[in-house]
């Protein structure tokens, strides 16, 4: 199953060394039966995009967990603010309903064979990215200017980068 994991620019890091993605709490978001019910209409294509959508918000969860993320090897200057989604093809996959109509749970790391591709926000989306990480949680709460931050965010596309693009895209941050 493609599934949708949110990460951060520090976890893209992580991968790009190790040749493995542990996400968060096993948390990841896909086409589910329970997403596919939650839409009246929509293909395939367009329920997967929802899902990477969700996967993207919850990355504005773990950058408000990580604030200010650092960058180890570069003598702990902060990364910049930035979304990412890890897509990955996944068998061993548990449906969480009880969470939301996308959510799923992984098991264990990820391995970098597994990736078919990684989603990041460019380097115009900074300040609406930095908005949102201080806004999703008020927005969670039903604020309506928080939501509205976090949809300024969301007007970004994430940019796709296949996986022997990272060294490269890690290398330019």
């Amino acid at each position: 199953m493609r599934v949708y994991l949110p990460a951060t620019l520090a976890m893209l890091q992580s991968l790009n060394e190790t040749g493995e993605f542990t996400p968060v709490g096993g948390t990841a978001f896909a086409l589910t039966p329970a997403l596919r019910e939650a839409y009246t209409a929509g293909d395939d294509e367009e329920l997967a995009e929802a899902a990477l959508r969700e996967a993207a918000r919850a990355s504005l969860r773990l950058l408000g967990a990580d604030e200010p993320e650092t960058d180890e090897e570069h003598d702990g200057a902060s990364l910049p603010p930035r979304r990412v989604v890890v897509a990955a093809d996944v068998e061993q996959v548990a449906l969480r309903p009880d969470l939301d109509a996308a959510v799923v749970k992984v098991t264990g790391v990820v391995p970098r064979s597994a990736i078919a591709a990684v989603h990041v926000d460019g380097a115009d989306a900074e300040a609406a990215v930095r908005a949102a990480v201080a806004a999703v949680d008020a927005a969670d709460l039903g604020d309506l200017d928080a939501e509205l931050a976090i949809g300024d965010a969301e007007d970004f596309d994430l940019g796709w980068y296949a996986t022997q693009e990272l060294p490269f895209l890690l290398e330019l941050l």
